[in-house]
This record gives structure tokens, sequence and C-alpha cells, in this order.
């Protein structure tokens, strides 16, 4: 895999973050993005922009789209000659990675509870 290709997870081991399922296709995704291209890829990874973000993966902004990116990427497979279930399953190999890459994350410590300010208790006199 190209070293610029790799995946920018900066919470994240860069040979964990190759090594989970569906990160070929984040890769080649932001590469794509990164050139401008209307990949199936790019498209994948900016339908996931957000969540992809929140992970630590620095997705490059895409140009403003017309349509949604799920859309676009729906449009791209059928031109491609896929159809709904290779739509579905790049689908599945986006969440597998989100997944994957969550889980490789360390847990943050919930919060310790506010305390509350303690009731005065009336005494009968």
């Amino acid at each position: 895999m190209n070293p610029e290709c790799l995946l920018m997870i900066p919470r994240l081991d860069q040979s964990l973050g190759a090594a989970l399922p569906g990160a070929d296709l984040i890769s080649a995704g932001v590469s794509a993005l990164k050139r401008g291209d209307c990949t199936p890829e790019a498209l994948l990874v900016a339908a996931a922009a957000t969540r992809l973000g929140e992970l630590g993966v620095e997705v490059p902004s895409a140009a403003e789209a017309d349509e949604s990116p799920n859309l676009a990427l729906y449009a791209a497979v059928q031109a491609s000659g896929g159809g709904h279930s290779q739509y579905n399953a790049l689908k599945r190999r986006l969440d597998s990675f989100i997944r994957a890459a969550a889980m490789m994350l360390p847990r943050q410590s919930p919060a310790p509870p506010a305390s509350r300010p303690s009731k005065a208790r009336i005494t009968p006199a």
C-alpha cells in the first residue's frame, strides 16, 4: 500500500488501522478525495465523513455535490454495472471499518456523577 494512502488515525496505531476490515476502501477513498476524483470509494468516505472524522481519520473536504454522497454513490455503483447488492456490500465494509476502529480506540472513562447537594433534614423540636 502506498504510504501516502495510509489512514491518518492519530489515536490508532497506523499499522493496526491499515489492517482493519475495509481499510483499503477508506484509504482509496481518502486518496481519491485528495485528488478530486469522484470514485465510489471517495463517495463512500464522503458519506461517512463525520463519523470517520470522529474516529480520527483525516477526510479531505469534498467538493459540494448536487446529490447527497449516498445517492451519488448508488448512482456510481449502478453506472459501473453494479446494483443494490454491490452498494450494500460497500456500506457493510464501511460499517465494519467504523466498528473495528471504534473498538481499537481507548475508551474514555465515564464522568463521575455530579454530587447532589445534601437535603437539609428537619428534625422535630
